[in-house]
């Protein structure tokens, strides 16, 4: 189903699902920019005074903030406020509707507008609705949940910074963006489910849960293993050579992670015979004695600057890349043929956005339509909900 009364050319698997986002910040709204990426028509329900990341600035591209820019293409904008019983019906009305309904209020928030999940699949039994929160809808359904909480709570700042510095948070908020990927993920498992039984479902989503997950071997470590991990620095606690590592001008990372690379990189080093010392045969062995290992290593790296470094050992087959800022980074990508920017909408609005990371062969990718302003589609959608369907 589509919003629009006009013909929408076919794009992205998800094309003709309908999805009425009432999220805000990032994990619901990153989680929803993906769906539209992949064909689906996604609703944005706002406040009168819209997302918070609308203010979100510097930095600005015009007069918005780009990050509000980068998690909202492939949206219609409808403000409603929700404690006005007009427009609390409009946005029950869209959930009627929808295929997917997505929301990261409190837990039991949406129920005092009649818009929690029971009340929602009262009038759409096959709904697939998803709820993302901080700590989840028991015990912790009362803490609000943001990244930065999340980060010090799981472990993840202890896990951060110098070994004799204090902990950091990660530069992104990493926790938002796997929760939104890990509900996107959900939403597209309780979607088949419904192809195959007709039965919608709730799906919920928490930061904590998605951080705990995303620690991986950290994780492991304390759950299998019972051993509390604690910050190295740039170090791995299980690999080594697995860290920046100095060269003649700038620092290079260097992943040889198994027994070849290794030997490969000691012959580009010019250092073959460091592969045979029985003092660093095996990744253990290699790890135990990375203190012993490393000035060996970095004596050679200091010959060369760390991108020609990077094309010898790459052209070697070794792992390894140098430590760029995001421009670089993007450049990177370039010279990858990633395409890493596309443009989402035309004329003056269009704005320069990240390439979906996921390429398929059929039904690529669409950028239809730009970051919406506030309300920018409220009397089209309005007139569209409080018109009754045919069959309905």
């Amino acid at each position: 189903m589509t919003v629009s009364t006009a013909e929408t050319p076919r794009g992205g698997p998800l094309h003709g699902l309908l999805v009425a986002d009432f999220s805000r910040i990032l994990a619901g709204p990153y989680a929803t920019m993906l769906l539209a990426d992949m064909g689906a028509e996604v609703v944005k329900v706002e406040g009168p005074r819209g997302d918070d990341t609308r203010t979100w600035m510097p930095p600005v591209r015009g007069e918005v903030s780009t990050y509000y820019l980068g998690i909202n293409r492939g949206k219609r904008s409808i403000a409603l406020d929700l404690r006005e019983e007009a427009d609390a019906e409009v946005a029950r009305e869209l959930a009627r509707r929808a295929d997917v309904v997505i929301e990261n209020f409190k837990p039991g928030g949406m129920a005092k507008y009649g818009l929690d999940f029971e009340a929602v699949r009262a009038s759409n039994p096959s709904v697939v609705y998803a709820s993302i929160s901080g700590f989840g809808s028991g015990a912790g359904r009362n803490v609000p949940g943001y990244d930065l909480m999340v980060q010090a709570m799981s472990g993840l700042m202890s896990l951060t910074g110098d070994a004799d510095g204090p902990p950091y948070r990660a530069g992104i908020s990493v926790f938002d963006v796997m929760a939104g990927n890990h509900a996107t993920i959900g939403i597209l498992a309780a979607l088949h489910h419904r192809d195959v039984t007709g039965e919608g479902q709730h799906v919920e989503v928490n930061l904590l849960s998605s951080a705990l997950t995303g620690l991986v071997n950290h994780s492991s470590a304390w759950a299998a293993g019972g051993v509390v991990p604690f910050r190295m620095g740039n170090a791995h606690p299980s690999l080594f050579p697995y860290e920046p590592l100095p060269t003649a001008d700038n620092d290079l990372i260097v992943t040889a992670g198994n027994d070849g690379q290794f030997r490969k990189l000691c012959v580009v080093l010019g250092i073959p015979e460091v592969a045979d010392d029985p003092r660093f045969a095996g990744n253990a062995d290699r790890t135990e004695r990375r203190e012993e290992l490393r000035p060996l290593l970095t004596e050679q790296l200091a010959k060369r600057g760390a991108l020609e470094w990077f094309e010898l050992l790459t052209e070697a087959g070794v792992p390894s890349g140098p430590i760029n800022t995001i421009d670089g980074g993007f450049a990177m990508a370039e010279h990858f043929e990633l395409d890493p920017v596309v443009e989402v909408g035309e004329g003056d609005r269009a704005v320069p956005t990240t390439r979906h990371p996921i390429r398929f062969s059929e039904t690529p990718a669409v950028y239809k339509l730009p970051p919406p302003e506030l309300d920018e589609h409220g009397a089209e959608l309005r007139t569209w909900l409080t018109t009754p369907q045919e069959n309905a």
